[in-house]
């Protein structure tokens, strides 16, 4: 059974981080893609209708991507989680369906209509096609945060005698308090990716003198919008996000900051630390007192319960990868608005296309929204562990009792192979856009 568990879980762990490698890009390059529209319909400048095409077909390649490792997601539900699907499909199936019934169908409807139909639309009508890709990407995004926010804070549900959840309360789905602040920061944290992708391609462009004028676009774009996202991912919706986990999960936010005891007077802030659960303690930490508290409760001698004062077998099950993966993602959002702040100052000077330091290090920054993006959820759902559905459902009762753990290792080495040749396929499309760059009006 722990095999089986366990495979399940490496499988289901695999598929959805090399999957969300794509969405996170076309959320937030929708946004900015709508931008340059916007700004085309306002200035009449070529310059920002080309540079929305060239991104479009950047984002038509990352959303094929996403659909095709979305898929074998969807029926991992039913191979490898037959029993959770079978118990709280009444609830999930509600959302889950809303998504690929509308908001899919959306984005990928006028996703083409954007590809192919400025002429035969006209501009503004192109402009629409743009704004309602970009709608139904944020709507997706919406119905499956909606659907993670069920399974973190369940609302709105009874439990029949065979076991199975129901919605009792449709309504409920979207008013839960887990959802609003769990959207508003994946969102934005997409939005720091396709800054940081746009910067980093721009940047690229002037460093190599090639598409030069596209590339300051670029860079300028990629900065203003980094800084803005970057800003906002920390502060308000992390710390709202943070504030959720300490109200709802209070041993998952122990676990996250490594307060293995409750502290008297205050909460220290660990800086650098490695946790040690055998001696329950962090080892080798660098901290600053009271912070922790200040920041969750806004008084410095706020108590913050630690992992003593729960029981052990509702512990998360990873605590270093739990404290690893949100300490890498903090890590990461700072130094994201601090290279993002540096050249909007040099931008402000108007030195950023000739400061060469800040251009090699949004080039060398471009992987780094991807890793905290993954890192951001390794947190949300090691910390939900052991639960499938928090404090209802153990993750050990969701999975299919009849599949083997050598065919879930099986097919497991068969998404790595294919994932990887389809990760070398999509790097080399995506590679010869770049290099041919953004089709001027004029060719």
């Amino acid at each position: 059974m722990e095999d089986m568990l366990f495979y399940d879980r490496m499988q289901f762990a695999f598929t959805i981080t090399f999957h969300y490698l794509f969405p996170q890009l076309t959320m937030g390059l929708s946004l900015i893609i709508v931008y340059f529209k916007w700004k085309f319909l306002r200035t009449r400048i070529d310059h920002y209708n080309d540079a929305a095409k060239f991104w479009m077909r950047i984002f038509a390649l990352n959303f094929a991507m996403g659909v095709v490792t979305g898929i074998p997601m969807e029926f991992q539900f039913g191979t490898n989680w037959a029993k959770f699907s079978e118990l709280t499909g009444g609830i999930i199936g509600q959302t889950l369906a809303m998504e690929g019934m509308f908001s899919f169908f959306l984005e990928s409807s006028f996703l083409g209509l954007f590809l192919f139909g400025e002429k035969l639309l006209g501009h503004k009508l192109h402009f629409v096609t743009g704004f309602l890709v970009f709608l139904g990407s944020w709507a997706s995004g919406f119905l499956i945060i909606a659907t993670h926010s069920w399974m973190q804070h369940p609302v709105g549900y009874e439990i029949l005698s065979n076991g199975k959840f129901v919605l009792n309360n449709f309504s409920a789905l979207f008013t839960n308090p887990w959802l609003l602040p769990s959207y508003l920061h994946n969102q934005l944290a997409s939005l720091v990716t396709a800054s940081f992708v746009m910067a980093s391609i721009g940047a690229f462009y002037i460093l190599n003198d090639k598409h030069s004028s596209f590339g300051k676009l670029f860079v300028k774009t990629g900065v203003i919008f980094g800084l803005i996202s970057s800003v906002l991912v920390a502060f308000p919706t992390g710390d709202w996000a943070a504030k959720n986990v300490v109200e709802h999960q209070p041993v998952t936010f122990a676990a996250m900051e490594g307060l293995f005891e409750t502290q008297d007077g205050g909460s220290e802030i660990v800086l650098i630390g490695q946790p040690n659960v055998v001696d329950k303690k962090l080892d080798n930490k660098i901290a600053v007192p009271n912070v922790l508290s200040f920041l969750t409760y806004q008084k410095w001698d706020a108590e913050i319960r630690g992992l003593n004062e729960f029981e052990p077998e509702n512990y998360p099950t990873n605590i270093p990868g739990l404290y690893y993966a949100y300490h890498i993602m903090v890590g990461l959002g700072t130094l994201f608005i601090g290279i993002m702040a540096l050249g909007a100052f040099q931008l402000w000077r108007k030195k950023l296309y000739s400061t060469k330091w800040i251009l090699w290090s949004l080039l060398f920054f471009l992987p780094f929204p991807y890793i905290a993006n993954t890192t951001g959820w390794y947190t949300a759902e090691l910390g939900r562990q052991p639960w499938l559905v928090y404090n209802l459902m153990r993750t050990s009762e969701g999975i299919s009792p009849t599949v083997s753990s050598g065919n879930t290792l099986f097919t497991l080495l068969g998404f790595i192979g294919l994932y990887l040749l389809l990760g070398m396929l999509f790097l080399i499309l995506v590679g010869k856009i770049i290099n041919k760059g953004p089709v001027t009006a004029e060719a």
